[in-house]
């Protein structure tokens, strides 16, 4: 399964841990906070903001917590200024990797990313290197009960691109833009949505067909998601679910 899809199975697992979950409340409220900075305190004018919002309802963080990031970063309270960098790197078997920070110390944040890879057997790359291959979209997961010709016809009448079967889901892909109107529309037709972000999809997946390489991309994956200035990572590995099996995630 490729990265995007498969990660984010891992992770909501993980989610479940009240360790991870403290740890991801933290770096979204560090992003309420930037985007407020960056663009006003209404989500319904801050399509950034607005998608933060989302990612933070997704993930069962309470709207007075909201609340409090999204005034620190309109100034009505006390918070921190934040750095908003992109780096990019390579896990074995030439797995491209993007990292989204928000740091207070750029030089403390490259050097503790660098080490992450040079540790777990990958390595850093020059701008760009690995970017290209990446492009944002908006992702919507409909639960699988919902017929699959009933999803189609509401999500690309509502301005979706393409609908794909995951298995246990249907992943609705559409321009970041038309994110909100595609899963209101959904929504308000009844579906069940499992999951709706913008996030980075790779334009084309690398296999991983080694055991070793495998437990090293995810361990990579794991210790950057665990980096307490990292708010998102991208890949685009291919882990069949045969492999997948044999690994403990």
């Amino acid at each position: 399964m490729s990265g995007h899809s498969k990660w984010a199975t891992i992770k909501h697992k993980k989610g479940a841990l009240d360790a991870k979950r403290g740890k991801l409340f933290a770096k979204i409220a560090r992003q309420l906070e930037v985007a407020a900075r960056e663009g006003g305190g209404d989500p319904s004018t801050n399509a950034t903001l607005r998608t933060v919002v989302l990612k933070a309802k997704a993930g069962q963080m309470t709207n007075d917590a909201i609340d409090r990031a999204i005034k620190r970063g309109t100034g009505e309270s006390d918070g921190g200024t934040y750095e908003a960098i992109t780096y990019e790197g390579y896990a074995p078997g030439g797995v491209g990797i993007l990292i989204d920070v928000l740091t207070d110390n750029r030089n403390r944040s490259g050097s503790e990313v660098r080490s992450i890879f040079s540790k777990l057997g990958g390595a850093m790359a020059e701008p760009g290197a690995v970017g290209w291959q990446f492009s944002r979209r908006g992702v919507i997961q409909v639960a699988r009960s919902v017929p699959e010709d009933d999803v189609m016809m509401v999500a690309l009448e509502a301005g979706a691109d393409d609908i794909s079967d995951l298995g246990d889901s249907w992943q609705v892909l559409c321009e970041p833009s038309a994110l909100f109107d595609v899963k209101g529309a959904l929504e308000a037709a009844g579906m069940e949505i499992n999951s709706a972000e913008s996030t980075m999809l790779a334009s084309n997946s690398i296999p991983v067909t080694d055991l070793d390489d495998a437990r090293k991309v995810l361990r990579i994956m794991d210790a950057l998601e665990d980096h307490d200035d990292v708010q998102d990572v991208y890949s685009n590995f291919d882990i069949a679910e045969e492999l997948m099996s044999q690994l403990d995630v």
